[in-house]
């Protein structure tokens, strides 16, 4: 574990801007620096990083936090692998103390399993490199395909030992937990209750998150052993807490910067054809690892390149069946292209024995744009069979509909319309046809689900944060952004009558005080929790925004969500206040009374709304004595307001 003191050197010393530009493009406005966000698409900036408050915020898709808070986003990491990428960028030694037993206890599922699959990579790449049955066996297989063993090194590939138990033995041993073994699926246990390593004979592919981190292993039997025991070649790792194979790349991990760098990413099928087209000097390559392509792995590509070309061995029955996934690669708005290589070839054998210039060359030469490539593969099937015509053109049809972008899907239905031989207008209203019919499908899909939010909201009145309040959200977020960003600061010292000092009052000690004092609670639990988390902090004037960072650390995603949601600026105070031209933080002892009023004063005034409208209900109206009752507490109420109003004087306006 990372002590608390080397945790703070980490956060004193990275720079959020040095931290930023490494991944994304930066430019000056005024204090702070735009770019286009790393986490979506967008053509627009609106990514903006502030060197003077230490963080990031894009004001398109939410994204926001601290320098820690931007690699655990970006490369995929827990918090401790962030903070040890930090402070090797920044050479920090890290001294972790070993964990106690109640440390260990305390450690959640998905990390524990994380550092089991490290430690079986480590056992993996061990016995390939230093057993004699993992030289002779394992090293003999991967030299036998030609790979070098700086790729070898690269991939970090490993070996199982042919003994049924040899690694669950030794995981044992050192305490791996049997649980853990059985969910990663590193360990089956038979009927007779005898536990048996899963890989066990097989060559290791280890399969890493876009962060480096072991989440998954693809082992493949050598030989003629899987035809001898009836079992399949490759066997992965299941679905796990760590694991969802939806939404994992093989290969991305070592692929990231070569595709940012060359602006287009090469998607093939297997482990082997990623890695031997790295040992041919082409490094941009992912693998869908078999499976049709997801929703989450075609994000994946997009957050570096949304240009893809698609690698084909040339099996036709293969190509109709990952055509779906290709169309959702154009949904997704990305450009995509096909590459055919030529008959017996897979861009594994095609990558042994070439350069990266001659094969580059030759998918220069040869790829082809999707929409062209299936009209003239659908449509070389159809024959001269007019039903079988019909059907593919639909086909196309569909793909073409599935492009977003306006000129590119009137591009491909000019071209469509030549190759097939048709007239121009008859593919365009197909088209129209297919996107309506998409529009009405998701019409009713949005009905359904904002049917079933809209029921789930009225079972949980808390639901919704700050978007869903019964008084003014603006006035309970004004207070919510005071507390998240100066929450720990000294607002004023009480003295004795010899000036001795009795209690020093934190921001948000006192805006817990005076609401506890006039009975008040914030609207949601998560409020509730962060101003009590807030009060507890200690005092300090050496760090502003030393609260901020307090809830950007947090281990909540939800804190952390709303705590970069409260560190924008959209808010401005009154024009008498601008004129101070002091910060916020040096003008507290006025704003934080002053916010308090607002809050109160909101919370009034949705009380009498509320009684308002109680009395011209039917049961009031039936009832004087209730009637009365509830005058009266709108005459008190009324009153409380005419007192704060003075207090309140020129509003806070939020923009």
């Amino acid at each position: 574990m990372i002590d608390h003191h080397t945790i703070d050197k980490i956060r004193a010393a990275a720079d959020i801007y040095e931290v930023v530009r490494e991944f994304v493009t930066l430019k000056k406005a005024g204090v702070n620096f735009k770019g286009l966000c790393p986490f979506h698409d967008e053509r627009t900036p609106s990514f903006v990083v502030s060197p003077s408050k230490g963080l990031f915020k894009c004001f398109s898709c939410g994204e926001g936090g601290d320098a820690i808070g931007f690699i655990m986003k970006h490369e995929q990491m827990s918090y401790v692998d962030a903070l040890r990428w930090l402070a090797k960028r920044y050479g920090i030694h890290i001294e972790e103390r070993e964990m106690s037993d109640a440390d260990k206890q305390m450690a959640s599922d998905r990390e524990a399993m994380l550092t089991l699959n490290e430690w079986a990579l480590g056992y993996f790449q061990q016995t390939l490199q230093e057993s004699v049955d993992g030289i002779a066996i394992g090293m003999a297989y991967f030299r036998g395909r030609g790979f070098r063993d700086d790729i070898i090194r690269k991939f970090q590939l490993g070996y199982c030992p042919a003994q049924r138990d040899a690694m669950t033995t030794e995981a044992l041993k050192r305490g791996y937990k049997k649980d853990f073994l059985l969910k990663t699926g590193l360990t089956y246990e038979t009927e007779q209750k005898t536990l048996v390593d899963t890989y066990h004979g097989r060559v290791i592919f280890p399969i890493h998150t876009v962060g480096g981190r072991v989440v998954a292993f693809g082992g493949r039997i050598l030989g003629n052993d899987a035809k001898q025991q009836h079992v399949g070649k490759y066997v992965n790792s299941p679905e796990s807490e760590i694991y969802s194979k939806s939404n994992e790349l093989y290969g991305l991990f070592q692929a990231k910067h070569a595709i940012t760098k060359k602006g287009k990413c090469y998607l093939v099928e297997g482990y082997t054809d990623v890695i031997s087209m790295h040992q041919a000097g082409i490094e941009n390559v992912v693998a869908s690892s078999g499976t049709a392509l997801t929703k989450g792995q075609i994000r994946l590509i997009r957050r570096f390149s949304p240009n893809v070309t698609v690698l084909y061995d040339g099996d036709a029955a293969g190509i109709k069946a990952s055509l779906r996934g290709i169309d959702m690669l154009l949904a997704e708005g990305m450009n995509v292209a096909v590459l055919l290589l030529p008959d017996g070839e897979d861009p594994d054998s095609f990558a042994r024995g070439r350069s990266a210039t001659d094969f580059e060359a030759y998918i220069k030469q040869h790829e082809t744009d999707f929409i062209r490539f299936k009209t003239q593969l659908l449509m070389s099937d159809s024959a001269d069979d007019p039903r079988q015509q019909a059907a593919a053109i639909k086909d196309i049809v569909e793909s073409i509909a599935a492009i977003p972008d306006l000129i590119a899907r009137q591009t491909y239905i000019h071209r469509c319309a030549q190759q097939v031989g048709m007239d121009e207008r008859i593919i365009a209203a197909e088209v129209e046809r297919a996107l309506a019919t998409g529009r009405r499908d998701a019409k009713y899909t949005d009905a359904e689900e904002a049917a079933a939010s809209a029921e789930n909201v009225e079972s949980k009145p808390d639901a919704g944060l700050i978007a869903s309040r019964n008084v003014d959200t603006a006035a309970e977020q004004m207070l919510l952004k005071i507390i998240v960003r100066h929450g720990s600061l000294p607002l004023y010292t009480e003295q004795n009558d010899d000036g001795e000092v009795q209690q020093v009052w934190t921001v948000a000690g006192y805006i817990a005080a005076d609401l506890a004092q006039d009975e008040i609670e914030l609207s949601h639990p998560l409020h509730r929790q962060i101003l009590a988390e807030a009060a507890a902090l200690p005092a300090t004037e050496s760090h502003p925004y030393a609260t901020l960072h307090h809830f950007l650390a947090s281990t909540q995603p939800d804190v952390q969500q709303m705590a970069a949601t409260l560190a924008e600026d959209d808010y401005e105070l009154s024009k008498n206040h601008r004129k101070m031209h002091k910060p916020d933080e040096e003008k507290l002892l006025e704003l934080v009374p002053r916010v308090l009023n607002e809050y109160k004063f909101h919370i009034i005034e949705s009380s009498l709304k509320q009684l308002l409208q109680q009395l011209q209900t039917p049961e009031v109206k039936s009832n004087p004595a209730l009637a009365v009752q509830i005058m009266q507490q709108f005459a008190e109420l009324n009153k409380l307001k005419q007192q704060l109003a003075p207090l309140v004087g020129e509003r806070i306006v939020t923009v």
